[in-house]
C-alpha cells in the first residue's frame, strides 16, 4: 500500500484567526488534529490542497473571499509543513486539478486519507472523486472540521461514501 495525505483547505480564510464568517469550528482544536494527522502520516507522500477562488460575479456575492496573492488564500501559520507538495483547486474537488491525480499515480499512490476542511464540501468531494478515480479512501474524522451550516449535506456525502466503500477512522 503507497499512501497519501490530503490536507485541505487549511488556508486563513477558513480557520485562520481573522477567518471568515461562514466558517465556524474549533479551530484550535482542529489545528491539532490534523497537524497530528500529519505526524502521523510522517512515513506517507504529504500533499497540501489550497482552494482559490476566481475573481468573477459570481464570487464576489460569496459569504466570503479567497483570491490568488491574497493572505486569505495562504496556508495557517500553526499548520505543520512536512513536503512542497501544495496543488491549487478552484472548486470543492481536489482532483478537478488533473496534476494531482498525475502526481498521484506517478508515486504510485492507490491509498488516500483525507483530512482538513470542510466535511460537507471541498473533503467529501475530494474523496468522492478519489475513488471515482481508483483509489482506496479513507476519511479521517478525527481532523475534519465541518461548519454547521453544511452538517446536512455531510450527512448525505458520508452515506455516500460508505457506499462506495471509504474507510472512515472516529
Amino acid at each position: 500500500m503507497r499512501k497519501a495525505l490530503l490536507v485541505i483547505d487549511m488556508q486563513n480564510v477558513c480557520v485562520g484567526e481573522e477567518h471568515a464568517n461562514f466558517f465556524q469550528y474549533d479551530n484550535q482544536s482542529l489545528i491539532e488534529s490534523v497537524n497530528q494527522a500529519i505526524r502521523e502520516n510522517s512515513d506517507n507522500t504529504i500533499i497540501y490542497i489550497k482552494n482559490i477562488m476566481k475573481k468573477n460575479l459570481i464570487n464576489y456575492f460569496a459569504p466570503f473571499q479567497a483570491y490568488a496573492g491574497s493572505k486569505e488564500v495562504e496556508f495557517i501559520n500553526e499548520l505543520e509543513i512536512k513536503s512542497d507538495f501544495v496543488f491549487e483547486k478552484y472548486v470543492a474537488d481536489s482532483f478537478s486539478n488533473p496534476k494531482l491525480h498525475e502526481f498521484l499515480l506517478s508515486r504510485q499512490i492507490d491509498t488516500i486519507e483525507v483530512i482538513g476542511v470542510d466535511g460537507g464540501g471541498c473533503v467529501a468531494m475530494t474523496a468522492i472523486h478519489a475513488i471515482k478515480n481508483g483509489y482506496r479512501v479513507i476519511v479521517n474524522e478525527k481532523a475534519i472540521g465541518t461548519t454547521p451550516g453544511l452538517k446536512r449535506k455531510k450527512l448525505k456525502y458520508d452515506k455516500k461514501l460508505k457506499k462506495l466503500g471509504a474507510e472512515f477512522i472516529y
